[in-house]
Parts: C-alpha cells; structure tokens; sequence
C-alpha cells in the first residue's frame, strides 16, 4: 500500500517525538513514510521532496521542527498539499520558539499547527483529513474515539474505587 501520509523531521533526534504520528497512523490502517529533510542542513532534498509530494503520492504531509522550526512553512509553500506542523521541544525555550515559527506563516501559505511535541494530534488531524473522504477510515476513528471514552471511565471507576 503506497503511503497517503509523508512524517518528516529536521533531525533523527525528533524522531522520539514524531514517533506517535506514524504510530496511530498504522493504528488507523493509514500508510506513511518517514524520513530525515532538514531545512537548514538539506534545503536541496528539502526542495525536491516538497516538489514531488505530490508525484510521490502523499495526500499530506506532517513536519516536526525545533528551534527556528522553518521546515513546516517552508515545505507548505513549496506545495499544495496540506502540512501539519509540530513544534518540537529542542531547546532551552522548550518549544515556544518552534511553535511561534511555526503557527505565525503568512497569509497564503497555511500550516496547520498542533502542540508542542504532540505529533500523536497531528497523526490524528492527517486521519480526520483524509477520512473525509473515506467512510472505513471514518468508522476507524469513530472506534478510535470510542476506546478513549472507554479508557477515562476505566479511570474514573479506578479512582473512584468501583472496581
């Protein structure tokens, strides 16, 4: 099955954080591919990968970034596909920096931004997306959001003592 969802990331160090993106995906039966394209030490494989999305056959994309956090916006305007960001907690600023860069793009080149660290969101909002069109997917989120429910009231009983 060729991969809708293209993960990528500045560094094999995001990785950890990136890590649940790509995990509810496959949970979701939704294929995707992850790689390393850094903004700042690749811009050539950046360039090409961007321009080829489409080609590629990715529906979209996420992009997890610390620091100054370029790779999401400059990835989006790059192409048309939807881009996910997640700021990524790499240094001393704790991931305030990459969210501002990140969720502060200008009018016309739109990434879509979650929280810090959070890619399990971003897997999520690419499922959702695509899901749209896609009712078996629907249905996999539908029960993906039931289990969550289930899990709070098996926490809820526990604290609560009615085991």
């Amino acid at each position: 099955m060729s991969a809708n969802v293209a993960i990528i990331m500045g560094s094999d160090s995001d990785l950890p954080v990136m890590q649940p993106a790509a995990d509810i995906l496959s949970e979701l039966g939704v294929a995707s591919d992850v790689d390393i394209v850094s903004a700042h030490r690749t811009p050539e494989k950046m360039f090409a990968f961007a321009r080829s999305a489409i080609d590629n056959g990715y529906k979209i994309i996420i992009a997890g970034a610390g620091g100054a956090a370029h790779l999401p916006g400059m990835v989006a305007a790059l192409t048309v596909l939807p881009v996910i960001g997640v700021p990524v907690a790499a240094t001393k600023l704790d991931g305030q920096d990459s969210l501002l860069s990140i969720v502060q793009m200008p009018k016309g080149v739109p990434v879509a931004t979650v929280a810090i660290d959070n890619s399990a969101n971003a897997g999520l909002l690419a499922a959702q997306i695509l899901g749209a069109f896609d009712p078996g997917l629907q249905t996999r989120l539908a029960a993906y959001r039931d289990s969550l429910e289930a899990m709070v009231r098996d926490m809820s009983r526990s604290v609560r003592g009615d085991e």
